[in-house]
This record gives C-alpha cells, structure tokens and sequence, in this order.
C-alpha cells in the first residue's frame, strides 16, 4: 500500500468556473487508486483566493487577515472536490484531523491546515507528506512542470524534468511570498520536502499523464529528489 499526498492547485478546480467534467474524472481515477493505498488531497485557493485576497487589499493592509482569507478558499473548493467525491466525513481542518482520518479512510481531502499567516495549501500538502511518511508527493497545476521561467510569459523558458532539493531551493528562494501567491510549489513546501527528502512530482492536470505517476511509468513532468 502506497501512501501519496496530491496538493491539487486551485486554477484546475475553478479556472474561471468550477471544471466540473475534469473533476468528476479526476475522481474516478483517484477513487480506483485509493481502494489500495491511501490518498490525501489538498486543495488550493487559485483565481479565488486571488480575487477576494486582492480585493482586501485596498481596504486593509493585514497579511494575517488576508492569509486567513485565502485559507478560506481553499475550504471552499475542498468543500466542492469533496461533493464531487461523494465524501460525507467532515473536512479537517488540522494535521491531526487528517492523521486521524487516514486512519478510518484511504482517502481524505481537505483545503488548508490551520491559521498560519505565509503557510500555503502546498506547504500544508508537503507537512502532511511529511507527517505520514508518504512514499512521494504530486503537485498538479496548470504548466508541464519547472521551467527556468514562466512558460506564459517567457518564450524562451526552458523545461527542467529534474532538479534536485538543493537547487529546487536556490530557484524559489528568489521569490518573495505574498498572500496568494501563485508558483508551481511554493516556498513553505519546498522547505519541507527538502527537509523530509519526499520525491516529488510537478505535473499538468492531464489525467492520462497522472495516471502514469501513479503506476510509476514515464511521464511528463518535473522530479525533485
């Protein structure tokens, strides 16, 4: 039995509204995998976190607040991801919650794990891959994986397919965090991951493509080990 942590970006859940086709094949495939090994999903807030998070902005100038903000999105869409799997337990809220879940479910989904001002949904996704030990983790977001830049808005950005924790470090170190903030994965989660040395895969949303990470087959994407 595999134990695998997915930190599922918000900008697949709701691109512009809610993608409700990806998603309900998105929980076939991962319902099929879970019968055999345990699977956590950790939402992320994308474009709706972003809009209320920017919205704030210019009537408050509170990072925790605005954190707590985008925490509440990625609630929201666990919410959503969860009716979507027809999951009828409550969504945690803390580590603990999902550690005692685990133990009851192989599948547990939830958005992000406490009130922390500068933790992300992917910092929460790599603390639970830390926690129970998972045997690697899988980013899904809306690029093939690290590039040497933004792909959207650099042409000549290059794509890494692998990149060890050492230098998957260095690159993100040179951003600055802000509420909202939106990168294949984050500071907060490369730290850990670093820390707990979990392999770890960037991935686009394609399900094909996903389904060979699962059954350790070649794919298309970024490995940081």
């Amino acid at each position: 039995m595999k134990k695998v942590v997915i930190s599922l970006g918000g900008s697949i859940i709701v691109p512009d509204k809610v993608d409700y086709q990806y998603l309900k094949k998105f929980s076939k495939l991962i319902k099929k995998f879970s019968k055999k090994n345990k699977v956590v999903i950790v939402c992320g807030g994308g474009k709706t976190a972003r809009q209320y998070i920017d919205s704030l902005k210019h009537i408050v100038k509170d990072d925790k607040l605005l954190s707590i903000v985008g925490i509440a999105a990625t609630r929201l869409n666990a919410r959503l991801v969860s009716g979507v799997f027809d999951i009828k337990h409550d969504i945690p809220e803390s580590l603990n919650d999902v550690k005692k879940l685990l133990k009851i479910h192989n599948l547990v989904i939830c958005g992000a794990l406490g009130e922390r001002a500068n933790m992300t949904s992917d910092g929460n996704a790599a603390e639970v891959a830390a926690l129970i030990k998972a045997d690697f983790f899988v980013n899904v977001t809306n690029v093939d994986g690290l590039y040497t830049n933004d792909p959207r808005t650099h042409k000549d950005a290059k794509f890494i397919s692998a990149i060890s924790f050492k230098d998957f470090i260095i690159k993100i170190d040179k951003i600055k965090f802000k509420a909202g903030q939106h990168f294949v994965l984050d500071q907060s989660a490369a730290k850990i991951i670093n820390g707990a040395r979990i392999k770890t895969y960037i991935i686009n949303k394609n399900l094909k493509n996903f389904k060979k990470v699962l059954k350790d087959k070649k794919f298309v994407g970024t490995t940081i080990s």
